[in-house]
């Protein structure tokens, strides 16, 4: 099921006295949540907005500022908090998915139509990324590759593979 808000990062530390913050990005790059000028936090009732002042990469983080955070005490106390992008924000292209999207995701062969098992995990390897397929306790890695990967439909949690051989025979 697609969540309509979307874990984007988490607050590690403080930056500077005035309430400036250290985002760990959870995106495909900081510049990627630098982009969004309302995120939000999530609480007791749901979700509140914050309004980003100013983001900047600054190497593998984001120095961010919210509306609301003045000093380091303010910025102290949000150290741990995950930031949350809301889905309707997001524009993906063709062809682009969430992971959290994909997680637990029936797989099947595009030949046999025979279940393979569910993805569990994706690994980010520079050239393509790798799923993480559960079956039976064993875990088989696929490349995402156009040879490999026939159909996503997250709609309808069905994803068509043809897998290279020898992966999936024991």
């Amino acid at each position: 099921m697609k969540k309509d808000y979307i874990e984007s990062g988490k607050i590690v530390g403080t930056h500077g006295v005035r309430g400036g913050l250290r985002v760990q990005p959870w995106c495909d790059s900081p510049e990627f949540l630098c982009q969004f000028k309302k995120l939000f936090l999530k609480n007791l009732d749901g979700y509140s907005s914050v309004k980003v002042k100013m983001s900047k990469p600054h190497g593998n983080v984001v120095i961010m500022e919210l509306e609301g955070v003045n000093n380091m005490d303010d910025a102290e106390a949000l150290r741990g908090k995950v930031l949350f992008i809301e889905r309707k924000a997001l524009k993906l292209e063709e062809g682009q998915y969430l992971i959290s999207d994909l997680m637990e995701i029936e797989v099947f062969d595009a030949d046999s139509g025979k279940p393979l098992g569910k993805i569990s995990d994706v690994s980010k390897t520079g050239a393509n990324d790798v799923w993480h397929i559960m079956s039976n306790g064993k875990e088989y890695l696929i490349p995402v590759i156009d040879d490999v990967v026939i159909s996503v439909d997250i709609d309808a949690n069905k994803i068509v593979i043809r897998p290279l051989k020898g992966i999936f025979e024991d």
